[in-house]
């Protein structure tokens, strides 16, 4: 074992990694809606597989925090409300814009981040969009430099995409954060580590406003 970086996670067996990328498709997408149950029988049956790859996947689901597993209720898909939303958000508004400031002063490759723009631009539907804007965030911090910085904020795509993917819903705003996306890609490529780190903060910030903006307001 590589007493440094401690010991290889262990490899997901596939069936339960068709199950699980099935779900949190189906999540990410609408399709199976916040606090909707996700029976372990049922799922074995649509994908034709016993319930211990079900069972399996769910539990990894609930670490990403896309489900919930109640003692008596059994898993469901996570509920999105403003305080969720809000304390997911707040976390990358303290690392993502110091990891691209970071990314940008090493005079790092952005270019993952122009072309998941680009996939973004072609997108056909709401799904290949939000996962061209994950992929475009992560492009932004991932060359920061720290590896641990780049796995927490990694720890929060899943919770981030189901904020997302909710807003969306009641509200879109795609050709909003497209613009802004821009705006922070061609910050970056200038040069200005400060600037396009404080438009990403803005940018970060803001969608929550906007996305829950009742509830919002009333919270301290």
């Amino acid at each position: 074992m590589d007493t440094a970086t401690g010991p290889l996670p262990t490899p997901i067996p596939s069936r339960t990694q068709f199950v699980l990328e099935a779900i949190k498709h189906g999540i990410l997408t609408g399709r199976l809606s916040p606090g909707q149950p996700l029976v372990e029988t049922e799922l074995a049956q649509q994908f034709g597989v016993s319930k211990t790859p079900v069972r399996e996947a769910l539990k990894t689901l609930a670490g990403s925090g896309l489900v919930v597993i109640g003692q008596y209720k059994g898993a469901t898909v996570r509920t999105v409300d403003a305080a969720m939303a809000r304390e997911v958000y707040d976390v990358r508004l303290l690392l993502e814009p110091e990891a691209l400031r970071r990314a940008v002063v090493r005079e790092a490759s952005l270019e993952d981040a122009r072309q998941a723009l680009e996939r973004a631009d072609r997108a056909a539907d709401r799904a290949d969009r939000s996962l061209a804007n994950r992929d475009f965030h992560r492009a932004l911090y991932l060359p920061c430099g720290n590896p641990l910085l780049s796995r927490m904020l990694d720890d929060l795509r899943d919770q981030a995409a189901l904020v997302s993917t909710v807003a969306w819903a009641a509200s879109p705003s795609w050709d909003r954060e497209a613009a802004e996306h821009q705006e922070i890609l061609r910050t970056a490529l200038a040069g200005d580590a400060d600037g396009a780190a404080r438009l990403l903060h803005d940018h970060i910030g803001s969608f929550v406003r906007r996305a829950f903006p009742a509830e919002t307001e009333q919270t301290p």
